[in-house]
């Protein structure tokens, strides 16, 4: 009840008057029945504007620390996190995905809407990177359809590292059902599930329109750190 609270009454009303979200091919979600909502991950607010623009309930795996702060603050965020369909898991073990694919699972066998981000972790510069095979397994062990979607603008209004950003019209782009039951029974080959993952990160490219960069977005965030470090002593060195 919270979750339609929170979406209908208390916060999703004020998102939309404010930043006006803008969605294309909503028709593309089922009305009913379970389908996985595969997006690119462009700010920390992708996980309001999505499930803001489709009329029914999308659930999302999110960190353990957010349902197990202590104190009233602790409380308040366990709250709204599990309000609006995020469903803790710890992302710190070796069992981490294995994790996440069983909560992923749980939520398709009760026939909703489960959201991923096969990128695995927000990107840090704007482009696309390389999806983690996850999405594949997921969708290969479930026989549920991938919705690929785009969300782009996010990063204005929240850019990365910041909390909030400059005003702009999010826009939210779902394209068709993508169907994966020709490889039925082929979830431990792991050239099927880079094929698949390629293939559903080609469709969030062409709705997002953004540059791609077939690389692992972890990768990417760590070579880019170290390149500023190294930028940062040259500086030093040189002045």
């Amino acid at each position: 009840m919270f979750y339609w609270f929170l979406k209908f009454i208390a916060l999703g009303p004020l998102l939309k008057v404010i930043f006006r979200p803008h969605a294309d091919g909503v028709e593309n979600v089922p009305a009913e029945g379970p389908a996985i909502l595969a997006s690119n991950h462009l700010s920390y607010a992708d996980w309001l504007f999505m499930p803001l623009v489709v009329p029914r309930k999308v659930s999302f795996v999110a960190k353990a620390e957010y349902f197990t702060s202590p104190g009233i603050k602790g409380w308040l965020q366990k709250n709204f996190f599990s309000g609006t369909g995020n469903i803790p898991i710890d992302r710190s073990g070796a069992n981490a995905a294995a994790g996440a694919l069983l909560s992923a699972k749980k939520v398709l066998a009760e026939g909703e809407l489960f959201g991923i981000y096969p990128e695995g972790t927000r990107s840090h510069d704007g482009r696309l990177y390389r999806g983690k095979t996850g999405i594949a397994r997921l969708a290969l062990e479930t026989g549920v359809p991938v919705i690929p979607v785009a969300v782009v603008g996010t990063d204005i209004v929240a850019p990365p590292g910041k909390k909030f950003g400059r005003w702009t019209r999010p826009h939210v782009r779902f394209g068709k059902p993508m169907d994966f039951s020709r490889y039925a029974g082929m979830e431990n080959d792991r050239f099927i599930l880079r094929s698949i993952t390629d293939e559903i990160m080609y469709e969030i490219m062409r709705l997002s329109q953004q540059e791609y960069v077939d690389m692992y977005a972890t990768r990417a965030k760590s070579e880019s750190r170290k390149s500023d470090h190294g930028d940062g002593e040259q500086r030093k060195l040189a002045s």
